[in-house]
């Protein structure tokens, strides 16, 4: 009888352990923006256009906004050059379900995690999409994007599992965009 007891509590005490290790991504409110799409072409004319996607599930697009902060070489942003963006940006009405919000960016640890692909020179005057989605650190109040995958001109792209789920999501995002 005792060591039924005993199983009894280990078996409760590693439920209790693995539900414990389980992701439960909380989105940080502090957070402003959580994806991004990002088309870039200088040929034949400056086109810049894309989408950012907030913590709140708002879909933000631009369209050659005359200032806009490009992330460093390691695509990393402050917290003032993501409010300036976000200002230049408008609100599609379109929005993200909570549900699907939670899921997509319960990835973004993952694919942040994961090393990229090198450069592949596939194209010329593509111009360049970058898929890339970002964590926020409250103490230094920097941006640190990922990049998930690249496309056009030349290609790259995030080895992680997770990667091809996000990149098909954000398509069809731009898809149900541009049919607007």
């Amino acid at each position: 009888m005792k060591t039924f007891q005993i199983n009894i509590c280990l078996f409760l005490l590693t439920i209790f352990i693995i539900s414990g290790c389980k992701k439960n991504v909380v989105i940080n409110e502090k957070q402003a923006i959580l994806f991004q799409v990002d088309y870039v072409n200088y040929s034949g004319g400056y086109q810049h256009n894309g989408f950012i996607i907030d913590n709140q599930g708002n879909i933000l697009t631009y369209k050659n906004p005359q200032i806009w902060n490009f992330p460093d070489k390691d695509f990393k942003l402050s917290e003032r050059q993501v409010r300036d963006n976000i200002g230049n940006c408008l609100n599609s009405g379109k929005k993200i379900p909570e549900e699907e919000l939670k899921k997509y960016t319960s990835y973004i640890k993952n694919i942040s995690s994961t090393k990229i692909t090198a450069l592949k020179n596939v194209k010329a005057d593509a111009g360049s999409v970058e898929y890339i989605c970002y964590q926020f650190s409250e103490n230094s109040g920097i941006y640190k994007g990922c990049l998930i995958k690249a496309e056009g001109d030349f290609t790259r792209e995030n080895l992680n599992f997770f990667s091809r789920k996000v990149t098909t999501w954000l398509k069809n995002i731009n898809d149900t965009i541009e049919k607007k």
